[in-house]
């Protein structure tokens, strides 16, 4: 549900309209609005937002760990309208049980290495995703670097050269 200080926001409003329950919080501050977004909804909601609402670029995508709490992981998503010289935040709550999402790579194809980036330090698998593999690490390594619950001296790792 669009929370009142969006309704006005002309993008909000249509996604709203387009797929009512696909939105679920929201919230705008420094003058960007962020938007919660049903993951099983994310590749509706961002297919409508480029095609329609014409956010053509997509500026990143990230993640956010927020152990011990459940869902666990904020799933984060910057768009840009480059017409409209506008942004937009979309935000997916996922959790540690069901530590996936959609791949958004059909859309941007510039999303393939995003995903793959959240993948390695977060373990959040992206479905349909067309080459979902580690893209920092080494391909042996143990965990996720950028969750909270990791060691913060790391796992040991021995290099294979050594």
């Amino acid at each position: 549900m669009l929370p009142d200080e969006l309704k006005e926001k002309p993008d909000a409003a249509a996604l709203e309209a387009r797929l009512p329950d696909a939105i679920t919080d929201g919230h705008a501050e420094h003058g960007e609005s962020t938007l919660f977004i049903s993951p099983s909804r994310i590749v509706e909601a961002c297919r409508f937002l480029k095609d329609e609402q014409k956010f053509v670029r997509l500026s990143g995508i990230t993640a956010v760990d927020w152990h011990p709490a459940d869902p666990r992981f904020e799933v984060v998503y910057l768009l840009h309208s480059l017409e409209k010289n506008t942004r937009l935040r979309l935000k997916c709550r996922v959790s540690e049980s069901q530590c996936e999402i959609d791949s958004v790579t059909g859309l941007w194809r510039g999303a393939n290495w995003y995903e793959r980036e959240v993948f390695d330090m977060f373990g959040i698998k992206f479905r349909n995703h067309p080459d979902l593999r580690r893209i920092l690490m080494p391909n042996d390594w143990e965990g996720n670097p950028l969750r909270r619950d990791y060691p913060v001296h790391g796992h040991k790792y021995t290099y294979q050269n050594e």
